[in-house]
C-alpha cells in the first residue's frame, strides 16, 4: 500500500505538469481554433531557459520566472512572425504551421544547448515519511508552484478585463467583435499567457526529470490526450483529465512497464 500511494503521489505531480500544459493547448485552441503544436517545445525553451537563469543566479525561483518571461516571449513572436499570418485560414494550415514553429524552436536549441542531458543542481533534501509512505519535499514544492500557477491563470482568466474579453472571444468571436472587444489585443494576450504557462510547465519538468531538446515533444502526446479529455477548450476540464492521466499513467507503471 505505502508504494501504491507514493505511485499515486508521482501520479498526481506529472498529471499537474501534464495539466498545465493541456492548459496552455486548450487556450490556444478556445480562442485561435487550432491545436498548438508548438507547445512541447516552448516548455523546453522555458526550462532551458530556467536552467540557465538558475544556473546564471543561484536561485531556482528567479530561474523559473524567466523560464515563464521566455516562453511568453515565444509565444507573442510565434504569434507575431507566423500566427497572425494566417487569420482567417483553415485550422490544417495553422496546425501545421506549429508542428513547423517546434522544429524551429528544437533545431534552434539543439545547435544552442546540444543534444545531451542537463539537470537542475538542487540540494539533496531527505525524504518525509508519512505513514511508511516517503514524500520527496521537492515534489511537494513543485506542486506548489503548478497549483500556484493554476490559480493565477484561472484569475486572470475571470477576475480581469482582459480574461473576460478571452473567454468572450472563445465564446462568439462575431459577437465579441461587434461588441468592441479588439481581436490584437485579445490574441497577444492569450501567445503571452499559453506562453508562459508552456514555460513554467517545461521548467517543472527539467527540475523533476532531465532537460534535454525533445523533452516537450514527447510530452505533446499526453498533453494532447488530457485536453481532449477534459473537452478541447475547457480550461478546467484539461486540468482535471491531466492530473487524472498522469496518476494512472504512473499507477499502470508496475504492470505494463517503464516506457
Amino acid at each position: 500500500m505505502a508504494q501504491f500511494a507514493e505511485l499515486i503521489l508521482n501520479g498526481l505531480v506529472s498529471g499537474l505538469v501534464i495539466g498545465l500544459a493541456a492548459l496552455a493547448v486548450t487556450l490556444v485552441f478556445g480562442i485561435a481554433r487550432f491545436a498548438n503544436a508548438a507547445t512541447g517545445d516552448v516548455m523546453t525553451l522555458g526550462a532551458y531557459a530556467a536552467l540557465s537563469g538558475a544556473t546564471l543566479s543561484g536561485s531556482l525561483a528567479l530561474g523559473g520566472m524567466i523560464g515563464a518571461g521566455v516562453g511568453a516571449l515565444a509565444g507573442l513572436i510565434g504569434y507575431w512572425l507566423v500566427f497572425r499570418k494566417l487569420a482567417g485560414r483553415s485550422s490544417v494550415a495553422a496546425l501545421l504551421a506549429s508542428i513547423g514553429v517546434a522544429f524551429v524552436i528544437r533545431a534552434i536549441m539543439g545547435v544552442a544547448f546540444g543534444h545531451s542531458q542537463k539537470v537542475f543542481q538542487m540540494p539533496l533534501v531527505r525524504p518525509w515519511r508519512i505513514l511508511d509512505v516517503r514524500v520527496h519535499p521537492n515534489d511537494i514544492n513543485l506542486m506548489l508552484v503548478v497549483v500556484a500557477t493554476l490559480a493565477i491563470v484561472f484569475m486572470i482568466l475571470h477576475l480581469t478585463p482582459i480574461g473576460r474579453q478571452m473567454r468572450a472571444v472563445a465564446d462568439d468571436p462575431s459577437l465579441a467583435r461587434v461588441s468592441g472587444i479588439s481581436p490584437e489585443k485579445v490574441m497577444v494576450a492569450l501567445w503571452m499567457l499559453a506562453g508562459a504557462v508552456s514555460g513554467i510547465a517545461g521548467a517543472v519538468v527539467g527540475i523533476k526529470t532531465v532537460v534535454s531538446p525533445e523533452m516537450g515533444w514527447e510530452l505533446l502526446l499526453p498533453t494532447f490526450a488530457a485536453a481532449i479529455l477534459g473537452g478541447i477548450g475547457h480550461a478546467g476540464g484539461a486540468v482535471l483529465a491531466g492530473v487524472l492521466l498522469g496518476i494512472v499513467l504512473e499507477v499502470a507503471t508496475p504492470f505494463v512497464g517503464f516506457t
